[in-house]
């Protein structure tokens, strides 16, 4: 298991220098693909570590540690959905799962949710004695795909918590957590590196234009890694090429190239696109197309600027759609030809 993030040092020694302020329960929260999910496996390993080193570090080499990284330790219990799980032997970022192409039979059948059968499975494991009386750790990730049966039944077992049990957290949207689960836990913000830092990393994993991927992504540096390196860059650059010319933009073509990706992320590069037109247009900066500023300079006078606001509310909308859409490509066709017309207007 590699070393924990560069820019997770400073919370990690918070939590190396006073393991009593773990409690019973954290809430590990922050926005996707900044590495949320693998500093609690770091923490879950390190607490369960039999000879941890300089700051509390897992030494990597004791039986405990070998049966962590094997998936194996008996003291050790991971809660995630279905779809999840499907990938756990692909993925070490899971936060960016979503972004990683798969078998679409695989997906339309697995589960998006934590499903109160799985809590109830814990049931046994965290009020049986542990193994050696050591610690006692639970895993969920991500907290905020518990539905809300799964959620009540959780909440049971952090009223009263047994000794040297701890549950760790981990939520991309602690607002859809329940506030009663969230009162019952130490809530950690996870922090967000800055843009030269994330571009240093991704230097490093070798990724091609690392700016351009951060931005895409919304400036996370695990999930711009997984952009650079998966199908979603080829599937990006064919989106840049057609929506940056309004006056070439083929609609139905676009869509029908972007059918086999993830909805989701089409809408959202869509809302980031948007964005940029409207910012540019009232403030004269952009935030995340930095490679493509002569074009949106370009653009910026062919839109009526009051129906371009319009249309990007309506995304939001669209985001909840592309979860499931009757139709992938007639989706994205609406889409598209809604964007032309926008931008056209003039």
């Amino acid at each position: 298991m590699s070393d924990i993030y560069s820019w997770q040092q400073g919370i990690w020694q918070k939590l190396a220098q006073n393991r009593q302020f773990l409690g019973h329960a954290l809430l590990l929260k922050g926005k996707k693909g900044i590495g949320k999910y693998d500093f609690a496996r770091h923490l879950a390993q390190s607490l369960l570590c039999t000879a941890p080193i300089a700051e509390q570090k897992a030494c990597g080499e004791c039986s405990s540690c070998g049966w962590f990284e094997q998936n194996g330790h008996p003291n050790f219990y991971q809660v995630m959905p279905e779809a999840l799980a499907v990938h756990a032997g692909e993925l070490n970022e899971k936060e960016d799962s979503d972004e990683k192409s798969g078998s679409a039979a695989t997906k339309k059948s697995a589960s998006q949710q934590i499903s109160i059968e799985q809590i109830r499975k814990l049931t046994d494991f965290v009020y049986m004695t542990g193994h050696q009386d050591g610690y006692k750790i639970i895993l969920i990730y991500p907290a905020e795909t518990m539905n809300r049966s799964a959620a009540n039944a959780l909440l049971k077992k952090l009223e009263e918590p047994p000794a040297n049990v701890l549950f760790i957290l981990v939520t991309h949207q602690a607002q859809h957590v329940l506030p009663t689960i969230r009162s019952r836990c130490r809530q950690i913000a996870m922090p967000i590196p800055d843009v030269e830092t994330s571009i240093a990393w991704l230097k490093q994993h070798a990724i091609n234009d690392p700016h351009a991927c951060l931005a895409a992504v919304g400036f996370s540096p695990l999930s711009a890694r997984l952009f650079g390196q998966g199908e979603n860059a080829m599937q990006y650059q064919q989106f840049i090429q057609h929506i940056a010319d309004s006056k070439r933009l083929d609609a139905l073509s676009l869509a029908e190239a972007l059918q086999p990706a993830n909805l989701s992320v089409v809408v959202s590069w869509l809302q980031k696109w948007c964005y940029d037109l409207i910012s540019y247009r009232t403030t004269g900066k952009i935030r995340y197309y930095l490679n493509q500023l002569a074009t949106i300079q370009a653009l910026s006078g062919q839109f009526d600027l009051l129906e371009c606001i319009t249309f990007a509310r309506t995304l939001n909308a669209k985001q909840r759609l592309s979860q499931h859409p009757l139709n992938p490509r007639l989706f994205l066709e609406e889409l598209f030809i809604d964007y032309a017309a926008v931008v056209r207007s003039r």
